[in-house]
């Protein structure tokens, strides 16, 4: 079988509608804009009061399209990247389809779940379905709202997270697109950063029987560790299976965590900041959505420009990281 190419052609964007900025955040709990600047570069998120998850992953896959000048008609799939879901049956992707008026189109829609990497593991399956010719045009979007299973008094969390949506879409191609594609996994870490779904104890317990009230948790530190080692392993790894060199890289879009990160990853591989794309001073980490939105955050701005390599990197709960290598 003759693998067939894939490409980006169009890259949307949505965020929530509430500014919180980082004096707010010190209304709320013991800290300060100093502290969370310098300990993240953070400083504003968007929360959400109003909109759901599937209300930012149709204003985000409306921007591509519109963008792109894409007929939604001509979508044979839609990925949907989420760890906060409106529901968990059914899946945000298939009430997407639904928005988006392709009920009539016989479609495959799922979500899918790696945690801030998500966008990533959906681009690369979209890009197998494309290579096989099972798709011709995938529709993959990233989105949150955080806000929802954040613990805002938590200090140490509650300051990072946003609510955001970004979308990308991806076709069959004659051009080279997808260079390399690489997506890895470390379960042995021990829930350094989690949120539980449901009791695990006994369902026929009297006080089992409700959905207890969860909020995410993070061990930081050892989130801080793993990323810069993932950042990296993803990019070597990408550079290899493409053949290219780092001086032929154009642009780096990583995940928009925390800016302390990127700056040791950039010291560490002896790369300018410059190089790295970082919105997340104005948005924090809306976790799936975070690149997507900074890939078309990018695009809007000029600084991706036809021919030029560049690399989107992530990493997340799962532990999960990977990257995709793209020539736009």
């Amino acid at each position: 079988m003759i693998l067939k190419k894939s490409k980006i052609i169009a890259a949307g964007k949505a965020a929530a509608e509430h500014l919180i900025t980082n004096e707010d955040l010190s209304q709320m709990v013991d800290t300060n804009d100093e502290w969370i600047q310098s300990r993240t570069g953070i400083q504003t998120r968007r929360v959400s009061l109003q909109e759901t998850t599937l209300d930012l992953a149709t204003r985000a896959s409306l921007d591509a399209l519109h963008k792109g000048d894409i007929d939604p008609e001509t979508l044979d799939m839609i990925i949907v990247a989420t760890v906060t879901p409106d529901y968990f049956i059914p899946a945000c992707a298939s009430l997407l389809q639904h928005r988006l008026g392709l009920n009539h189109r016989p479609m495959m829609a799922f979500d899918l779940n790696a945690a801030c990497t998500g966008l990533i593991y959906a681009i690369q399956t979209a890009e197998k379905f494309i290579a096989t010719g099972s798709a011709k045009r995938v529709l993959v979007v990233g989105s949150e709202t955080l806000s929802r299973i954040v613990d805002w008094t938590d200090r140490g969390t509650c300051v990072l997270f946003g609510d955001g949506a970004g979308a990308v879409i991806l076709e069959e191609s004659d051009q080279e697109g997808i260079l390399a594609d690489y997506t890895n996994s470390r379960g042995d870490a021990e829930l350094n950063l989690a949120m539980p779904a449901f009791p695990l104890d006994n369902p026929f317990q009297q006080e089992s029987c409700s959905m207890t009230h969860q909020k995410m948790t993070m061990a930081g530190a050892e989130i801080f560790k793993f990323a810069t080692f993932a950042i990296r392993d993803a990019m070597e790894e990408l550079l290899s299976r493409s053949g290219l060199t780092m001086e032929d890289i154009d642009l780096i879009i990583p995940h928009q965590a925390n800016a302390r990160i990127i700056a040791k990853v950039a010291r560490q591989m002896g790369l300018p900041m410059d190089k790295f794309f970082l919105n997340l001073s104005d948005y924090g980490n809306t976790s799936s959505a975070s690149i997507g939105l900074a890939l078309a955050e990018a695009m809007e701005q000029g600084r991706i420009h036809k021919g030029d390599h560049v690399i989107l990197v992530g990493f997340g709960g799962g532990l999960t990281w990977g990257g995709i290598l793209h020539r736009f």
